[in-house]
């Protein structure tokens, strides 16, 4: 398991030293420190989202606020909330490391919701009642609007850190000489994936419902609440967690890379049967740079033992010279960007407000002789209950029972579920279309073109086909993201991983905007109304969702070719080698995401091509290849 192992060249006094180092931290991580990791972000994920669907009413209420400054504030805060995961991940990886990365994160968000709670306790932190609106009403002040806005803009930031968490979480189960390593990890993501989910449903119904019958104090109260106990959670099991420290900065190393290569353009890269020619850590897994995007694999080479590598092993100048490390992170970066844009459509849609709209326009009885109407808004519930009924039927029945079939373990590789993913939401914007197609029509039989507030004789419960296959979509693409950027990804950079699925939804949410913008300006003709109208009705949103459609089927097209381009994923490559039982000659592209493959396969393996390192039974750590020592050795010289 990754830990803070430094496996690199001792001689054999230095050993009983190293296992008695390493034998405390083979018992921290594991299974036992989920509930504390898992409770952190689902009690987190409740309080946030607890915090958003009655916001617009706070600010238009409380601080008197107009529609659109307020849903400007909204948005920004959102967006916010959205693009500070990827900074905190960078963050995290570069300097903090992953545990401070959540504590800290849970603290700052605990201090925002605090003092937005308070902005709801203290009445000076609020515009005064207004009693008589036809004598005009104060207006929130500069220093009222401060307190509201540092309120939301540490929740936002607090949102970064904690979106470490996912990484950290992984850390604590990946074990690599656990022969079900990947299936642990895949239990892992599914049901971290499940309880945040649940947290949602209980935001939505629960808080909700506490802000609308109980008022502000106790509504924003509830999620202050939730998110200390998040955090003391948090920090509780301090002592059990795996805490991997991680002091170098990507960006940087990004930096160096790019410029390295182009220093050393002119260069021939050496064979790769020379790994003393590439410039690498001693404790490191990676000794000669991938084939993938050749050019820059010259930042690594040495050109000069004496003028490039300092005494203690170190690059003189580290801008023109690099370990492969940092290239091969460099690398992953680019490597996935293709795949990564791919889910970018899974959150192209109408919007939110559209499926508001067509719910309030359908019948909403679920018994026609009941008195009781489902709330418009609580349709969206359909769609989160169907990814946490879908992760569990596939855990806990597809999977295994597949495997019974076949009589050996079944495993779908995180690249193929993303695609399956892409699929389903295919699948659910042409229900979507259809459905509108088919209620409009119904509509305008009803007499219902000109009227806003008709309501059909259409059961509203017709939107749940699409809500499901919606929810059973997110299920598999969004899952199948974190592992597979988990995966993929080096160690340095897992955090980085856990926020990519997150970027994506917010570009996705950006492209929808420039999408409507594009409908809106280019549908109307004639005097006639575009296709995005305040009545649904004479609006043709059944053309607007088969747009989406074919946006989404280029996608489909498109996620082929990016998929066909990557190449094998680190697992796919292990089970071949594992079923086939032959001698596999393991590349360094997958020594340092996933270095531990079969022993007989690992002693097979060309000692001029890699270096490794084994811990047997706490006992002993001891060199595999001798060619590595006499390098080490020669390197220690200088």
């Amino acid at each position: 398991m990754d830990k803070e192992l430094q496996l690199c060249s001792v001689d054999a006094a230095d050993e009983e030293e190293m296992v008695s180092q390493q034998k405390p931290q083979r018992s921290k991580g594991g299974l036992v420190t989920m509930p504390f990791i898992i409770g952190n972000e689902a009690l987190a994920k409740m309080a946030s989202v607890g915090l958003l669907p009655n916001m617009i009413l706070y600010l238009m209420g409380s601080y008197r606020l107009h529609l659109g400054i307020s849903t400007q504030i909204l948005l920004l805060s959102s967006a916010a909330s959205n693009f500070t995961p990827v900074i905190g991940a960078f963050i995290a990886d570069s300097y903090l490391g992953r545990f401070l990365g959540v504590g800290i994160g849970s603290s700052i968000s605990f201090l925002g919701m605090s003092l937005l709670w308070l902005t709801a306790m203290i009445p000076a932190a609020r515009p005064s009642a207004c009693n008589h609106p036809s004598e005009g009403c104060e207006s929130a002040t500069p220093g009222q609007l401060a307190m509201l806005f540092s309120a939301l803009i540490l929740i936002a930031i607090g949102n970064g850190g904690i979106t470490c968490s996912l990484a950290f979480g992984a850390d604590q189960v990946n074990r690599k000489d656990n022969p079900n390593n990947y299936r642990v990890l895949e239990i892992f993501f599914s049901w971290y994936y499940a309880f945040i989910t649940i947290a949602v449903i209980i935001a939505l119904t629960g808080i909700v419902y506490i802000q609308d019958h109980l008022g502000w104090r106790i509504g924003f109260g509830v999620p202050a609440a939730l998110m200390l106990i998040s955090t003391v959670l948090f920090f509780l099991a301090s002592p059990l967690y795996v805490k991997i420290t991680q002091r170098t900065s990507l960006l940087t190393g990004f930096a160096q890379v790019s410029v390295a290569a182009y220093k050393n353009r002119k260069l021939s890269l050496p064979p790769k049967t020379s790994p003393e020619f590439y410039h690498h850590k001693k404790d490191s897994d990676l000794v000669i740079p991938t084939d993938k995007l050749r050019f820059l694999n010259k930042a690594c080479v040495i050109k000069d033992h004496e003028q490039d590598i300092a005494s203690d092993g170190s690059a003189i100048n580290r801008w023109s010279l690099c370990t492969v490390d940092q290239v091969e992170e460099l690398k992953a970066i680019i490597k996935v960007i293709p795949l990564w844009s791919t889910a970018i459509t899974m959150s192209i849609n109408i919007g939110g407000s559209f499926g508001l709209l067509q719910a309030k326009s359908l019948d909403r009885h679920i018994i026609s002789s009941s008195n009781f109407e489902v709330p418009a808004g609580s349709f969206s519930v359909i769609l989160i209950v169907a990814i946490l009924i879908w992760i569990i039927i596939y855990d806990r029945v597809l999977i295994p029972l597949a495997s019974k079939i076949r009589g050996k373990p079944v495993i779908i590789s995180p690249k193929k579920r993303m695609g399956i993913g892409l699929f389903f939401n295919f699948l659910h914007l042409i229900t979507a279309a259809i459905f509108e197609t088919v209620r409009r029509k119904e509509a305008i039989k009803e007499g219902y073109l000109n009227d806003t507030h008709g309501v059909l004789k259409m059961s509203a419960m017709w939107l749940a086909p699409q809500l499901c296959l919606a929810g059973i979509a997110e299920m598999f693409n969004v899952i199948g993201q974190n592992e597979f950027y988990y995966k993929e990804f080096p160690k340095s950079m897992s955090s980085v991983a856990a926020s990519l699925s997150g970027l994506a939804m917010g570009v996705g949410n950006l492209v929808s905007s420039l999408v409507l913008s594009i409908i809106e300006s280019t549908t109307p003709s004639g005097g006639n109304e575009g296709w995005v109208s305040d009545n649904i009705n004479k609006g043709h949103f059944d053309k607007y969702y088969w747009v989406i459609v074919g946006i989404n089927a280029l996608n489909l097209l498109y996620y082929l070719v990016c998929s066909w381009a990557y190449g094998p994923t680190v697992d796919e490559v292990s089970n071949v080698s594992k079923e086939n039982g032959s001698k596999v000659e393991e590349s360094t592209e997958f020594k340092h995401m996933n270095p531990h493959f079969d022993d007989k396969v690992s002693g097979e393996t060309s000692s001029k091509e890699k270096e490794l390192t084994e811990f047997k039974n706490g006992a002993q750590v001891e060199k595999v290849f001798k060619n590595s020592e006499q390098r080490d050795l020669k390197e220690e010289d200088l």
